[in-house]
Order: C-alpha cells, then sequence, then structure tokens
C-alpha cells in the first residue's frame, strides 16, 4: 500500500491542478525557485549547527554533560548508558543514529538499552536544527519557548520510551 501512496498523491495533484484549469509547469517551477531561496536563508543556520554539534562532541563535551546529568536522567528511569543518546539527539539526527549503532554493538540489538534507544531516537526531534531551519526562514529571531518545551517534550518521549521497553 505504502509504494502506492505518492504516485497516487502526485497524480492527485496534477489532476486537480487540470481540473483548476492551473498552469502546472510554472506552479512547479516558481515553487522550485522558493526553495533554493530557502536554502540559501538557512544554509548559515545549518552549517553553525553542524560545526556546534561536531564541537560538543570531538572535544567530549556531550560525554562530560552526559555523566554529569545521568543521576537525574536514572532518577526519571532514563539508563545512564542512554544519557549520551537522549542529549546528541536534540542536536543531531544522523550523530544519535551512530551513537545507537554503537549501543547495538555493544549491548546486542535485542538488549533493553537497544529497544529503548530506538524508541527514544524514533520519538525525538534534533530540536536544534530543526529550529534553525524553520525560525531562519520565517525570521522568527526570538524562540522563546520553542527550545524549551521541545528538550522536555524530547526528554518526556525518553522517559516514557524507557518505561514502555522494561514493560514489554
Amino acid at each position: 500500500m505504502s509504494q502506492y501512496i505518492l504516485p497516487i498523491m502526485i497524480i492527485s495533484i496534477l489532476l486537480y491542478g487540470l481540473l483548476k484549469r492551473k498552469n502546472i509547469y510554472n506552479a512547479f517551477v516558481v515553487g522550485s525557485k522558493s526553495s533554493f531561496d530557502l536554502v540559501l536563508t538557512s544554509l548559515p543556520y545549518i552549517v553553525a549547527i553542524f560545526v556546534a554539534v561536531e564541537v560538543f562532541n570531538v572535544s567530549g563535551l556531550s560525554m562530560v554533560f552526559a555523566d554529569f546529568v545521568s543521576p537525574v536522567f536514572e532518577f526519571f528511569g532514563v539508563p545512564k548508558e542512554l544519557s549520551q543518546l537522549v542529549i546528541l539527539k536534540n542536536f543531531t539526527g544522523c550523530g544519535s543514529l551512530a551513537l545507537l549503532e554503537d549501543i547495538f554493538a555493544t549491548y546486542g540489538v535485542d538488549s533493553y538499552l537497544a529497544r529503548a534507544g530506538c524508541c527514544i531516537a524514533g520519538c525525538s526531534e534534533a530540536i536544534f536544527y530543526i529550529t534553525a531551519v524553520y525560525f531562519s526562514k520565517t525570521k522568527v529571531t526570538k524562540f522563546r519557548y520553542a527550545i524549551p518545551v521541545g528538550v522536555l517534550a524530547n526528554f518526556v518521549g525518553a522517559m516514557v520510551s524507557c518505561l514502555i521497553c522494561k514493560i514489554i
């Protein structure tokens, strides 16, 4: 079924455009042009996030910070071994997947830590990356509660993931 969703959606959009007597090709070209502007606008923000994440990881600061907050995480049911994953997921999706691969190699893919790590990776988002991309396009400069609420939501997702994986 999933292999048919995208072609059906494209055909539906084309048919809708034809029924409304719109110039479909021109609309596509205009949309493509605006996406190029989005890339140019958000590129500095994306580069800044990538550099910050790389410095955070290479310097060892992510491990130090994970060790520092792991007692609090353990109090809420998140194992110490997953602390770095919970923290890193807020910054980068790919980096957290690499960390998840290390958890697989160390503890096995069928272990509680691997299952909980998969749930954490699946239920959370790279808050700082998403904030940089979306807010750069909308010209929002005051993030206000967006980042704290996003980080809190990721942490609650990690707690619930660990709880559910313990029960199952």
